[in-house]
């Protein structure tokens, strides 16, 4: 049974979906005013990970990742670059499914923008009005008044006394430090794109109503899971639950409700670190991804990514995707010179084999225990020892190779040819120059010549080719 670590109750659960056979999840995405980094390339990898083993486990998943496509940062970048808000958001947009592509990120279901939904937030900002948990300032904007939701603070332990102490100073017009603004009445000096007509005048949404509306539109009132980074969980995550429970739950004096809660399960990754501190463009530490790529195989990070666990927090640096990608090659190179299956689809045949194996069950028992990729990720580099001792007997054990590509591909890895994997792009000496040099080298060990041979793998080892002799007489190469 699929265990899933829940923010909300700090502990593990069964998963047990509102409809059966059916998964329902929402995870925040990315604010499109800058390229993406890395830190929000494990909120990427991670859910796509989420839903691929909920799908393998039989589930029909519908997958929602929204985009943020107006709030204060948008609007400050477009005016900096004297450029629309359209312009500027959907060159990003297009820049992060670039980056989730390079990534092998699955789209999801619904990938709605904000400005999409402007109706359905302004309809539950009318709702909560209406309930007396939400009012118009004088300066027009209006805000949630936090006081007046029972149960603030669950999500993130925090209490309204302890919030009161970190909030001492009154913001605007606000009844009480603690309240948030939904709906930001227009100012002068931004754009007309940037404005839309309320009953409460021109304005735009808050960044927090925002995901409740696009959450409850597409996937109800009451949904499975919501996911996100760690950061998000206060305060997005508890003003989220403020105001979609809001609207749709009612409390009685001791502050009970029979009504089902927003969302069952939260889930949040954890930070992506360097030099211990948090990845974050506010403290100017952030690597961006389309940069990293130039320096990794999109695979590489994936792998970086995966082979800790999600709640976890991952350090950065150069030094650590050296060793996941070390990690990576020496899984790719247990298939190399070996006859595989190159399609997935074409081990279908073989899945109930495969997956009445004891690798199989041991895998799924590590992706079960609240998606231990760090722990299924052993059983790959176990399977791969196996299958270089069967190489090493000139009996490859074609099973192994399979159940090896099987398990990866439920992690979106192994999935493509080996070679193009391990040789990549090498500067300054074609394919088959490579392959030329290997023949003569051959040729040089059949007669006996192995000053040359031993000087071919030296000249194309500066040249960051790294030759590797196989049984059977077999050479095969990767780049360094």
């Amino acid at each position: 049974m699929l265990q899933i670590y829940n923010t909300l109750l700090r502990r593990k659960e069964t998963f047990k979906p509102i409809n059966p056979g059916h998964a329902s999840i929402y995870v925040c995405g990315m604010t499109v005013y800058d390229f993406c980094h890395i830190g929000h390339a494990r909120v990427l990898v991670v859910f796509d990970m989420v839903t691929r083993w909920l799908r393998a486990s039989g589930f029909e998943v519908n997958y929602v990742r929204n985009i943020t496509d107006i709030d204060d940062k948008i609007i400050k970048r477009a005016i900096e670059n004297n450029e629309t808000i359209g312009s500027l958001t959907n060159r990003f947009i297009k820049a992060m499914h670039e980056d989730a592509d390079a990534l092998g990120v699955l789209p999801p279901n619904f990938e709605p923008r904000a400005t999409q939904y402007i109706d359905a937030m302004q309809g539950m900002i009318g709702r909560l009005i209406e309930k007396n948990i939400a009012y118009q300032a004088d300066s027009g904007d209006v805000n949630f008044s936090v006081r007046e939701f029972p149960g603030y603070g669950k999500l993130s332990g925090k209490s309204l006394d302890d919030l009161e102490g970190d909030r001492v100073i009154i913001v605007g017009d606000k009844k009480d430090p603690l309240d948030f603004v939904m709906w930001k009445s227009a100012k002068t000096d931004e754009p007309e794109d940037t404005r839309w007509n309320s009953p409460w005048g021109e304005g735009r949404p808050g960044w927090h109503i925002e995901c409740s509306a696009m959450s409850c539109e597409l996937l109800g009132y009451h949904f499975d899971i919501h996911g996100g980074g760690a950061d998000l969980q206060f305060p997005h995550h508890e003003n989220e639950i403020a105001q979609s429970e809001g609207v749709h739950r009612n409390f009685n004096d001791e502050g009970e409700s029979s009504d089902p809660q927003y969302v069952n399960y939260w889930m949040h990754n954890g930070h992506v670190r360097v030099n211990n501190e948090k990845m974050a463009k506010s403290l100017g530490n952030f690597f961006i991804i389309r940069d990293v790529l130039k320096k990794f195989d999109p695979e590489v990070i994936r792998f970086f990514i995966l082979r800790a666990h999600y709640r976890s927090p991952v350090n950065y640096s150069d030094a650590t995707l050296e060793e996941a990608k070390q990690g990576l090659e020496r899984l790719y190179n247990s298939l190399s010179g070996v006859a595989f299956v190159q399609n997935l689809e074409q081990t279908l045949s073989n899945e109930v084999a495969l997956q009445s194996s004891t690798w199989y069950v041991r895998f799924k028992e590590a992706m079960d225990d609240d998606f231990n990729t760090s722990e299924a990720i052993a059983v790959l580099f176990e399977l791969s020892t196996e299958i270089n001792r069967s190489k090493a007997t000139h009996q490859v054990d074609e099973q192994l190779v399979l159940q090896l590509r099987y398990l990866g591909a439920q992690l979106g890895l192994l999935q493509r040819p080996v070679q193009e994997f391990l040789q990549g792009e090498i500067l300054g000496i074609s394919v088959k120059e490579i392959e030329d040099f290997i023949q003569e080298r051959i040729l040089a060990k059949k007669n006996k010549d192995f000053v040359m041979a031993d000087k071919i793998r030296k000249d194309l080892l500066v040249l960051g080719v790294i030759l590797e002799d196989q049984p059977g007489g077999i050479t095969v190469w990767r780049k360094e």
